[in-house]
């Protein structure tokens, strides 16, 4: 078989037991194959194979052509925001609830994953975030989003007072209990249990969902990805607030702090089987219903 890809990273959630499992047959797989896996550190010492090759995250993703994520879609997402940066191709076996990001089906991976190995897939290149917190015009602190940035106060149900501008401009005051800027990968995630809309991955563009407004009248606003979102954090709140990023990050902010928002400049080179339709994942994650005729 000519393979498109020579050398693999395999990575997947530690003390898994069904990813240990699937890591273990997917290194069987791609050894019989005469291709060469690299393991990430931390799951290599839990599967019982010999002379295995183990790196960390960050030299893997810097040696490998494709990655195989082994996991749910946090799972994904926290590796996204670090492969992103290499340009290395990342393809997922969903060992999680939904799946919106992981393909691949544990039990039965063989025959799309050989096809893909073979040249026969598609591509999306989906962007992230870039989150930073700037303090009297210096960055305090920053990191990426695959799925989402999102504002909001470290106490439950507390309302937080901000500005939102978008490339300068000024877009409107909001008091709520804070703002999700997603991207279209994240659109199916926290922003749509907000009430935002689902976006087409291939749009280049993101969704400021705010949460739980003081007023009727505020709705979620699709923008250009190209923008740069700031938020201005009045001075009137506590102390207390947050911007997390996919749900994993918690950045600290400050009354008075701003946060820029905008796309990061190394998008996440994902692949999918040849078949991949993103309307029948809709359909099946979301239990749409089906064509009557």
């Amino acid at each position: 078989m000519n393979n498109a890809f020579s050398t693999i990273g395999l990575i997947g959630k530690p003390h898994h037991g069904g990813a240990n499992q699937t890591l273990c047959a997917l290194y069987d797989f791609l050894g019989e194959r005469g291709l060469k896996a690299v393991v990430e550190e931390r799951v290599a010492d839990q599967l019982p194979r010999p002379n295995l090759v183990a790196m960390d995250l960050m030299s893997l993703g810097a040696h490998v052509d494709l990655v195989i994520v082994v996991g749910g879609d946090g799972f994904m997402l926290g590796a996204a925001r670090v492969l992103a940066r290499f340009g290395c191709a990342v393809i997922g076996v969903n060992r999680g609830n939904l799946g919106f990001l992981t393909d691949l089906d544990p039990e039965n991976f063989a025959p799309a994953l050989e096809a893909v190995l073979a040249g026969q897939y598609r591509v999306e290149q989906r962007f992230l975030l870039e989150a930073r917190v700037m303090r009297h015009g210096e960055v305090k602190s920053s990191n990426t989003a695959m799925n989402e940035a999102v504002l909001h106060p470290n106490k439950i149900a507390h309302m937080i007072e901000f500005e939102v501008f978008i490339d300068d401009a000024f877009v409107y005051h909001q008091r709520s209990d804070g703002l999700i800027i997603a991207t279209p990968t994240g659109s199916t995630a926290y922003s749509l249990s907000g009430g935002g809309p689902i976006i087409n991955p291939a749009l280049n563009a993101m969704v400021l969902t705010p949460m739980f407004p003081h007023t009727l009248s505020s709705r979620p606003l699709v923008v250009s990805a190209d923008s740069t979102v700031r938020l201005r954090i009045a001075p009137s709140n506590d102390e207390g607030l947050e911007i997390s990023c996919d749900g994993h990050v918690s950045l600290p902010v400050m009354p008075g702090d701003e946060v820029v928002l905008s796309k990061h400049s190394q998008p996440l080179k994902l692949l999918h089987p040849s078949h991949y339709d993103y309307y029948e994942v809709l359909r099946r994650k979301l239990g749409w219903g089906s064509r009557l005729f």
